[in-house]
Order: C-alpha cells, then structure tokens, then sequence
C-alpha cells in the first residue's frame, strides 16, 4: 500500500506542476530518498507504457514531467481545433457597451464611468475579437483608443454601430439618480 500512496502523490505533484520537476524536489515532497524515488518513477513509467495510457511520465536531465503520449496528440489537435463559445460575463458586457457607444474610448474613461479596473474585461474582450486597438489618444502617455471589431457587429447582428439600439433618456436621467443616490448615502456613512 506505501508504493501505491507513493506513486499517487508523485503523480498528484507532477500532474499540478504540469513543467519537469526535479528528482530532488520530488523525494523530498513524498518524504523518501531519490534513489527509491527515482525506481518509483521509472516503475510508474513502465506500468503507464504496458497499460497503453494516454499519459506518460518523461524524464528530461534528472527531471521528470508528465506529458500526454505522442500517438494521441491528433486527438488534442482536434479538440484545440474546436471552436470555443465565448461566454461574457456581466461585467465584460457593461465593458463592451460602454466602448460600443463610446469609441474609440480609453480604458480610463471606461472606469470613470464604471468606477472600477476594466484590464481584464478589455483583455478578455480583446481576445474574443470583439475590441481592438483603434489608434492612441493625442495625450500624456499616448493611451490606447479602443473600439468595437467587425467580428462584434457579427454576432450582434448588425451592420454597422448607427444600428445598435437609442439609449432611452428617461433610463439614463434613472441610472443618474440612482447613482447620485449611492454616492449621497456613501457620503453619509
């Protein structure tokens, strides 16, 4: 039972550290020396082979990492290959619309008006293909204008940002008192 505890952690520290990871270090996490550490490993080595898994344990300059088995890298490919459904949050949304009728925009405005950090809403934003780098700003730093992509006027169905829906007044003047309302009772605290 101690041999199958011990592999099960090595696999356990391999497995989350994903990178090689030293003999040293390895012996010393699962409390042995690195010689029986060493014979463990290569025991975990032959089982993975003989077993035909789709894992395996490598051995790269007294280090070990555990990697998926060549034969089935055609099958991550085609998982890697398929496309992902971009899932935005509520705050990359409120993001999206603020540079959406505000472009080109810089991320300062956009936390004046949030009145929080956007990097990572604009990063992840940036990455869906929705915003872009749209020029820099005439200003000290030269900061980034950002604007919305044709990919965005794609999956929001339309042609061009003179189609995206009025902003209604009466809501605005609301969201207004609303907010003055938050700010007064803040102070008040």
């Amino acid at each position: 039972m101690e041999i199958k505890r011990l592999e099960g952690a090595i696999e356990a520290l391999l497995f989350a550290m994903g990178n090689s990871v030293e003999l040293s270090a390895i012996a010393k996490a699962v409390g042995h020396d690195q010689d029986t550490t060493r014979k463990i490993i290569q025991n975990m080595m032959l089982k993975y082979q003989e077993e035909d898994r789709g894992i395996q344990i490598i051995e790269l300059e007294n280090a070990y990492q555990m990697c998926t088995k060549e034969a089935y890298y055609d099958c991550l490919v085609k998982l890697a290959l398929q496309p992902k459904k971009a899932v935005l949050s509520d705050v990359m949304l409120e993001t999206l619309s603020i540079i959406a009728y505000k472009q080109p925009v810089t991320k300062l405005e956009i936390e004046k008006i949030r009145g929080v950090k956007c990097d990572h809403a604009v990063n992840k934003l940036i990455e869906y293909n929705l915003v872009q780098e749209v020029g820099r700003l005439d200003a000290p730093g030269r900061p980034i204008l950002l604007g919305t992509t044709e990919e965005f006027l794609r999956n929001f169905g339309v042609q061009g940002l003179d189609e995206l829906p009025e902003i209604d007044p009466v809501q605005v003047e609301d969201f207004k008192a609303e907010a003055e309302e938050e700010v007064q009772l803040q102070l008040n605290v």
